[in-house]
């Protein structure tokens, strides 16, 4: 006998623990912590991004706690787990009792308890009991008093209340979150996570095409709870959606399929999104025609439990003309290709074969405008991002953009240029010709690269430098003079004025060396014009460098500041981007979440509860009488719960009506 009662004790000690008020406390707090986890750091983003951010060390630590998918890690779903049976076992344990105090008017009232109570009221009525039982029964009716009267051996109990139903806002609120914890693990994939721990599911972290994605790695159709991304260009058609699952996904399974029959967006001024929506239509076989419906942010689209929303927006695939100008080789001619977004090319090159990864294109690049320009916003027209990788592996980023852009008031093609995508872009600018073209600068860049003139450049600039010297020794002069200046155009080509100033210093005399390096360098521009002059003259233009053609002259400084710094711009070809064709894709976000209508629902419970918690008091009233003699004894107490400065207002109240009516009597 003593073990059973051992026992019953410890289920009891159990019990009451897991249904402690404590206990619901702190998982609340945990609950709460993890949500302010999961909204201050974004979740599932790609590893990389939190490589990049955090570094390899936290990046570890985060991933070891399952802060980048907070609300499906497995110890956030316990905690729901723990959180719903401890209020399970709250409201099996104290739900009973309170419907009881609910129905429970408590007439066995005794007079001690009453005269303990505050407020209280007593009166002497010469009446009989009768008389004043009814007058007290209409008048607390006429407050919205439930009473209940009890006759004892020498005197009567009316026992009266209103508001217990604020008694079922505490049963509604600990239910609400019982069913809100069944709806949040409904919706934690804990089927998925038994799934994988046994081997049945394996997250792919290869980019494979659907059709490669291993069985292992697809989720069937039948599958109750998931949200998932898939990005369909425009006339494109999709019946499965990618799942991400920490640095991999799953092949979801769709029980239809969609198709984007056109996407539009709309823009502020500054060139920020304004809306964006799809036209969709829905393929099923159960459907007699295909389902056409226009969704937009905030205005998803439901069908069979499948919701689909407008999460965002891409490139579709845009076909792309582009012109690859050679650099590391002008003199060769430029060759025209065709791509797409998403897709690669192969490019030649002297250090072995280039791949140009397309990776998106941008119709709108709306940038602040300059001050002197009287406008906030411009747009610089379209542009392509692009990466450029060597047989090494190592790759660039590249943006250039299609149309020459205006800076102070002279046009230059711009190309930026970055090794890291969280670096900013250093920029190469390039100077538009009169015709608004890059040609003449290429040709410029050409002729820079031919031997022969060169060297015929590079004698006439020693020539007459050394106009009116005579000597047996000026002939060997000029040649050492024109070896020294096609020396310096070649530094030229392939590292800039760095590379020239480099050379200065480590050829000239520290003594000697300013003003020989001011000579060379005024002997180097001098050269540089002339074959400036010949690209003119080549064009049909009769006008040289140093004429009062101040377009001309502008253009040969900026193209030969452009030159100085194309060694440095890391990619032997220029990509210049001639014609497109553009196609954009709807990013939808597609989620079937079995538990979000149980959610609702307990949140509604919730609400419910804490309206009738806050704004239903419950309060009791007791009016205790007996007859002495002639006249009556009335002893008139209550009791409230919540509010008890507005319960002594309705007290006070009642009291004086109450006083009031009796002297009537």
């Amino acid at each position: 006998m003593s073990t059973n009662i051992s026992r019953r004790s410890t289920g009891t000690i159990l019990l009451e623990f897991i249904g402690s008020m404590n206990l619901a406390i702190t998982l609340l707090v945990m609950v709460a912590i993890a949500s302010v986890i999961g909204t201050v750091l974004k979740q599932n983003e790609p590893y990389g991004d939190y490589i990049i951010k955090f570094g390899s060390f936290w990046f570890e630590v985060y991933k070891a706690l399952g802060l980048f998918d907070v609300y499906s890690a497995v110890w956030f779903l316990l905690i729901l787990g723990f959180l719903l049976v401890s209020t399970s076992v709250c409201v099996y344990r104290n739900g009973p009792g309170m419907l009881r105090d609910m129905r429970a008017f408590r007439e066995n009232v005794v007079e001690k308890s009453l005269r303990n109570l505050h407020p209280r009221a007593e009166w002497s009525i010469p009446r009989d009991v009768a008389l004043v039982t009814e007058a007290v029964s209409h008048h607390l009716n006429s407050y919205g008093y439930r009473l209940r009267p009890k006759q004892h051996a020498d005197h009567i109990v009316l026992a009266a209340m209103k508001g217990s139903a604020n008694r079922l806002g505490y049963l509604f609120t600990h239910i609400a979150i019982v069913v809100i914890c069944v709806g949040g693990l409904l919706d934690g994939n804990m089927s998925l996570k038994i799934a994988e721990a046994t081997g049945k599911v394996r997250v792919e972290t290869r980019p494979l095409p659907a059709a490669q994605v291993p069985a292992i790695s697809r989720l069937p159709v039948g599958n109750s709870s998931f949200r998932g991304l898939v990005s369909i260009p425009e006339g494109s058609v999709a019946k499965h959606i990618d799942v991400k699952v920490r640095d991999g996904y799953l092949l979801q399974e769709l029980p239809f399929s969609v198709e984007v029959k056109d996407f539009r967006i709309e823009h502020y001024d500054s060139g920020q999104p304004k809306s964006f929506e799809s036209d969709l239509i829905i393929y099923d076989k159960d459907l007699a025609q295909p389902l056409r419906k226009t969704i937009a942010v905030n205005h998803p689209l439901t069908y069979k439990g499948y919701s689909i929303y407008q999460a965002n927006f891409g490139d579709g695939g845009s076909r792309l003309q582009l012109r690859a100008w050679p650099l590391g080789n002008p003199l060769a001619a430029s060759v025209e290709v065709s791509a797409a977004v998403s897709k690669s090319l192969k490019l030649d090159s002297a250090q072995g074969p280039l791949t140009v990864e397309l990776e998106d294109f941008r119709f709108y690049n709306v940038k602040p405008a300059p001050p002197e320009s009287g406008q906030k916003f411009r747009d610089l027209g379209p542009s392509f991002i692009f990466k450029v990788r060597d047989v090494g592996g190592t790759a660039r980023e590249y943006e250039n953009y299609m149309m020459p852009v205006d800076q102070n008031g002279r046009l230059f093609f711009i190309s930026g240029v970055r090794d890291n995508p969280n670096d900013e872009y250093s920029y190469l600018q390039v100077p538009a010709d009169p015709k608004g073209g890059i040609e003449r600068f290429m040709r410029f860049m050409a002729v820079l690269h031919d031997p022969q003139k060169i060297e015929r450049v590079a004698r006439q600039v020693a020539r007459e430098s050394l106009a009116g010297s005579v000597g047996e020794q000026q002939v060997k002069i000029e040649q050492s003079l024109t070896g020294v200046m096609t020396r310096l155009l070649g530094i030229f080509n392939q590292g800039g004025f760095d590379a020239v100033a480099r050379y200065f210093q480590a050829n000239l005399p520290k003594a000697q060396l300013e003003q020989g390096a001011g000579a060379y360098v005024g002997m180097l521009q001098k050269a540089l014009g002339l074959l400036y002059a010949e690209v003119l003259a080549e064009e049909g233009v009769k006008v040289a460098v140093g004429a009062a053609e101040q377009e001309n002259r502008q253009f040969f400084e900026d193209a030969v500041n452009a030159m100085g710094v194309i060694p440095q711009y890391g990619s032997v070809y220029y990509l210049q981007l001639t014609h497109f064709e553009h196609i954009q894709a709807a990013g939808l976000q597609i989620t079937r979440a079995p538990g979000k209508n149980v959610v609702y629902i307990g949140f509604g419970m919730l609400i419910i509860g804490v309206f009738l918690m806050f704004y239903l008091p419950h309060r009791r009233l007791w009016v205790w009488l007996k007859q002495d003699g002639d006249a009556t004894q009335l002893l008139f107490a209550g009791a409230s719960q919540r509010d008890q400065i507005g319960f002594s207002k309705e007290f006070s109240t009642l009291q004086h009506g109450l006083e009031a009516r009796l002297k009537a009597l």
